[in-house]
């Protein structure tokens, strides 16, 4: 780690120095910020395994110095959720060719200090120090300022979150912004998850939510009365859920007769 380390320090200050030369940029990173990446880097997922600044950094055919890499650096490693991401509301505008999505441009209440914020990966994800656990929330909540995002923490599924033990990724018992909105996809052949970046896949029909997350968990009644219940949504499942919608009354219904009818 020590020599990666080291390696680390002379490449960042080769692009340091070639910022500055082409004037890239309008003034080159500083030796503190260069330290800073070095140190978050080497704590981080990417470390360990053997990614560093080149790998994003460089172009692979051309070498060629990328100084602000986008999403399709990540694709290199991460071609399913780049491509799940370019599906949904979060990335579309960018995989159509157009300027990327910004929260000024949401219907959603959104927070001030965000109105300009660029979707990307790195927008949830720090680059140099991936953190799974931030992403789940914290990176949601940095934009989202309505009504059902902001009454997480107050939830039954916040509280849990919040006391939870920190660990290099949320628990899959624990449900996140994330759980209901990026859903996990586990590979038994390979033992890996797959996590759909596609934040709207879930969210119509409401039933694609039930099917994919809700009964994770939860019963199939108790999930449909939650999910079809607009107020509860706003408060981000907070309670119960205090409905029993009659389609589930007509099903019993024909369930008992069936039962009855095969028993005579």
């Amino acid at each position: 780690m020590r020599r990666n380390s080291i390696f680390l320090m002379v490449w960042l200050w080769s692009v340091v120095i070639l910022w500055g030369c082409n004037g890239a940029i309008a003034s080159p990173i500083s030796a503190e910020r260069v330290t800073e990446i070095t140190q978050q880097w080497e704590n981080s997922v990417h470390a360990l395994a053997d990614v560093n600044c080149s790998t994003c950094h460089q172009e692979s055919q051309t070498k060629t110095l990328v100084v602000r890499p986008n999403q399709e650096s990540c694709q290199s490693c991460h071609q399913q959720q780049v491509d799940t991401f370019l599906l949904g509301k979060h990335g579309i505008r960018t995989a159509e060719g157009l300027s990327p999505l910004t929260p000024k441009m949401a219907h959603l209440p959104m927070k001030a200090s965000a109105q300009e914020q660029f979707m990307g990966c790195n927008t949830c994800h720090d680059v140099h120090q991936p953190d799974t656990f931030k992403a789940s929330v914290d990176s949601c909540l940095q934009c989202h300022d309505d009504t059902h995002s902001l009454n997480y923490g107050d939830s039954k599924h916040g509280s849990l979150f919040a006391a939870s033990v920190r660990l290099p990724r949320p628990s899959p018992d624990l449900v996140t912004c994330a759980t209901c909105h990026l859903p996990r996809t586990v590979n038994e052949n390979t033992n890996s998850v797959f996590v759909n970046h596609n934040n709207t896949y879930t969210l119509l029909p409401r039933d694609r939510m039930v099917k994919d997350v809700c009964m994770n968990c939860h019963g199939l009644e108790y999930s449909y009365n939650s999910i079809f219940d607009d107020q509860l949504i706003e408060g981000n499942f907070h309670h119960p859920p205090q409905q029993d919608l009659d389609t589930l009354k007509l099903v019993r219904a024909l369930e008992e007769k069936r039962t009855a009818s095969d028993s005579e």
